[in-house]
C-alpha cells in the first residue's frame, strides 16, 4: 500500500491507496511530472508526502533565504545554491526538498547530467528548513536530522512561530539562538551571513 500524507498550510492529511507495492523510483518521478503545481517528497521507508503551494507570505519569506543563499553561492564560487522547488534523493532512499540549500561544486559535477535534471541522488552539504504554520516542530527537527545523518555537514531550521533557529551540525545536539539577528554559517560556509530582519 502506498500512503500519501497531503500537507497544506492548515490541515496535514494522510490519503492510502491500496496499491500491491510501493511506488518505483521511476513511478514516483512520473507522479510528480504528473503532479506538477505540488511539492511533493517521500520519506525513506516509502510514504509519499504532499505539500500544497504556500502561501504568499511564507514564499516570500522563502524567497528572501534563498535569495541570500544564492547570492553567498555567487560571491563564492565553490558550489551551487538551490531553492525549494529543487529535490534530492538521499543516500536513505528519501527524496527531499529543502527550504534552501547548497552543494559543493566537486560534489555536484560528479554527477551526471542525467541525474541532475532527475531528484539528484546526493544530500546537501548544506540546508535550510522555514517552518510554515502548518508544520510541527518534531517533524522538522526530524527531517534536518535526517540531512544530517545522510551527509549534511550544516543546517539550520528558522521558527518564526518561537523566533529561535536551531543549528545543526554531525555528532552534536543542536544548538537555538533565540531571536539572532544574523546566522554565521562558517566554517563550513566561508562568509556566509544569513540576515533575520525580512525573515521573521
Amino acid at each position: 500500500m502506498t500512503t500519501l500524507l497531503i500537507q497544506t498550510e492548515q490541515i496535514p492529511m494522510t490519503v492510502n491507496f491500496p496499491l500491491v507495492q510501493q511506488m518505483t523510483t521511476a513511478e514516483f518521478y512520473e507522479f510528480c511530472l504528473a503532479n506538477r503545481d505540488l511539492r511533493i517528497e517521500r520519506t525513506a521507508s516509502g510514504e509519499v508526502i504532499i505539500m500544497s503551494p504556500a502561501f504568499a507570505d511564507t514564499g516570500n519569506r522563502n524567497m528572501k533565504i534563498a535569495h541570500q543563499v544564492a547570492n553567498w553561492a555567487e560571491q563564492d564560487g565553490t558550489g551551487e545554491a538551490f531553492d525549494s522547488s529543487a529535490g534530492f534523493t538521499l543516500p536513505n532512499g528519501a527524496t527531499r526538498s529543502p527550504d534552501a540549500s547548497w552543494i559543493r561544486s566537486e560534489r555536484w559535477n560528479a554527477l551526471t547530467e542525467e541525474q541532475k535534471a532527475s531528484f539528484a541522488p546526493i544530500c546537501p552539504d548544506f540546508v535550510i528548513e522555514l517552518r510554515s504554520a502548518s508544520d510541527r516542530l518534531s517533524t522538522l527537527q526530524d527531517k534536518m536530522q535526517e540531512y544530517i545523518d545522510n551527509g549534511a555537514l550544516l543546517g539550520f531550521l528558522i521558527d518564526r512561530k518561537s523566533r529561535t533557529v536551531h543549528i545543526y551540525h554531525p555528532d552534536q545536539t543542536p544548538q537555538i539562538l533565540e531571536n539572532p539577528e544574523v546566522i554565521e554559517g562558517s566554517p563550513e560556509l566561508p562568509g556566509f551571513v544569513l540576515k533575520m530582519a525580512k525573515i521573521w
